[in-house]
This record gives structure tokens, sequence and C-alpha cells, in this order.
């Protein structure tokens, strides 16, 4: 670089040193020496399949060149039938929900549960939560089958609590009747 140039130290005032704000290039960048990728010769160099790989992708040049093997390197296919390869496509199964969802009694249950007979509630309060689960993973079948005995199992429980509780009227009247 010129030393008559080079720009004198920045001022307090930026705004009026022109000369530290002269454009310049910056100097040119060393060239580092680039070295080829692990267990590839220098470009231009044949390969053991008898070729260099492409400088700017490090790769085999495509098509190959007449005369070239390919594949090159060690597991070359012999000359004669190339083995087969099937590619199968990939299947996803996606179960949506179901347009019209069976009842699942969920409210039905958790009632019969806590206020009439607490085992029927509780078996009525699966098969609630399982009819549900069969409704967000689309399974008709399952869902009709898990709502029915959810139903079953709930309208059994509230008849079983309203036996209890009439016996439980009729006995406090008699025995009220006898004193």
């Amino acid at each position: 670089m010129d030393p008559s140039k080079s720009p004198s130290a920045p001022s307090a005032d930026w705004g009026t040193d022109k000369s530290a704000m002269s454009h310049t290039s910056p100097p040119p960048y060393q060239e580092y020496p680039q070295y080829p990728a692990a267990g590839y010769p220098p470009p231009g160099q044949p390969m053991a399949g008898g070729y260099a790989p492409a400088p700017q992708f490090g790769g085999a040049p495509y098509p190959p060149q007449p005369g070239q093997q390919y594949p090159p390197g060690p597991g070359q296919y012999p000359q004669g039938p190339q083995p087969m390869v099937t590619v199968q496509p990939t299947v996803y199964v996606a179960q949506t929900p179901l347009v019209h969802p069976k009842p699942d009694y969920l409210g039905y249950s958790i009632f019969t549960m806590l206020c009439c007979c607490l085992p029927l509630g509780l078996a009525a309060l699966i098969y609630s939560i399982k009819t549900r689960d069969a409704n967000n993973q689309g399974l008709q079948q399952k869902a009709d089958g898990s709502s029915r005995t959810a139903r079953n199992l709930n309208h059994a429980a509230l008849g079983i609590g309203i036996a209890i509780i009439i016996l439980y009227i009729v006995y406090t009247a008699v025995i009220a009747s006898r004193h």
C-alpha cells in the first residue's frame, strides 16, 4: 500500500475527516492450498476406478465418459446382469375421527358412579372412555360396542340406585310406623 494514501487517524469529528472515509479495496486474500477430500487423489489424477472426482463437487462426473468404468472402484458390478432393486411405496394409514361419533355417556357414567352404584358406575365410566378413544381413532365397531356397553351399565346402575333408594324409604317407613 502506498504510504502517502494511508488513512489518517480518525479525529473527534467523524463528519469532517474525509481521508478516513476513503474507499480502498481490502488487500487480496492469501491463497490457501486446496486439499482434496479424504481418500481422493488431487484433482486431475486418476483414481482406482479410472477417473478423478470433479473438483467443484468432489464426486464423479455424470454421465460417465466413454471408456470409463461405472461404478468405480472396489465393489464394482461385474459385466453382466445387474442386481434388481425393488422399491415399495410407503403406505401411511391415518384413521380419521368418525363423522357421526357414537355417544360416550361420560356424564351419565360419572353420575351413576357417584350417586347410584359405585361398581357399575365405575365400569360404565371405563367403557365411556373406551368409546371416546374409539371415536377419536375412527374405529366405528369398537365405538359402537363400547357405547352400548356403557349405556347398559349406566341403566343397570341407575336401576339399582333407584331400587336401593325405594327400599330405604320403605324400610324407614315401616320402622317409623312400628314406634
